[in-house]
């Protein structure tokens, strides 16, 4: 296949678990680059905290942030996807307040918490951004006078409340939204029909090439829609089983330089 578009998630792939890039992955995604090819960062991570990543490798990349519903290219949002406040309220109520952790709230360039814990103190002290803590329902008001909608929201807890919720979301009638896990600990919640996968379709579209022509990379549950829309779809050696699964190759870990690995041994 003729690659065009590379398509990477930093959690637990692009970055390892001290969330560096080891210097062997920031080589081999520089060489790609240098070599034309359009290099993306598909994360579920808010556009912050994408953009360190992106200070940290060197180069221009597009930015799919905010679990795909935000993309920024040259600067610029070319395609933003948004959920209705009344799910920003029932979030809240239905399963924030009910299972005592807090609702974590994207909005293009911003986050918002309705409360800190320490899954907050540490996501802050990672991306070094210092999300506004609100009332949702004041600010679910305000959005409502402006016409401004969120993205995205997340869950943090520990892996088996993250699990307990998952499954209690999932099984909500009617539904205007999907969930997905980005890590053990991470619950992403976005709008229906709206993944990873959607936003390589809309990048292919931007740039007028195929989806054969993209090679994708991850770990988790949130990266499968990407790796099988996708011409090659890359598993990494840490990623979970599932998508190992639906994965065309399998590298080394992220602590093993495994995105150097994959670019080195399946597009070079």
């Amino acid at each position: 296949m003729h690659c065009r578009l590379i398509c990477i998630d930093i959690d637990g792939t692009l970055l390892n678990d001290a969330k560096e890039v080891l210097p062997e992955v920031k080589d081999a995604v520089k060489r790609q680059y240098e070599k034309g090819r359009k290099i993306a960062l598909v994360s579920g991570r808010m556009p912050f905290a994408v953009e360190q990543v992106e200070k940290q490798l060197g180069i221009d990349c597009i930015k799919v942030c905010n679990a795909g519903t935000f993309i920024i290219m040259d600067g610029v949002c070319v395609k933003e996807e948004i959920m209705s406040t009344h799910v920003m309220r029932q979030l809240y109520t239905d399963i924030a307040g009910k299972h005592h952790v807090p609702l974590w709230i994207f909005q293009g360039y911003k986050w918002y918490v309705t409360d800190t814990d320490s899954f907050v103190e540490k996501e802050t002290d990672i991306i070094k951004y210092h999300p506004d803590v609100v009332d949702p329902y004041e600010l679910a008001e305000n959005w409502d006078k402006t016409g401004i909608k969120p993205n995205k929201f997340l869950i943090a807890a520990k892996e088996e409340k993250i699990g307990e919720i998952q499954a209690e979301l999932e099984q909500s009638e009617n539904r205007t939204f999907d969930v997905a896990r980005s890590s053990g600990n991470y619950l992403e919640i976005f709008p229906k029909n709206v993944d990873k996968g959607k936003a390589v379709v809309s990048l292919c579209a931007l740039l007028n090439i195929g989806t054969e022509n993209v090679v994708a990379i991850g770990d988790h549950e949130l990266d499968i829609p990407m790796i099988e829309t996708a011409g090659i779809g890359i598993a990494m050696g840490n990623a979970i089983q599932a998508l190992k699964e639906k994965a065309d190759f399998v590298t080394l870990t992220n602590n093993e330089a495994g995105v150097a690995h994959a670019l080195h041994d399946y597009i070079d």
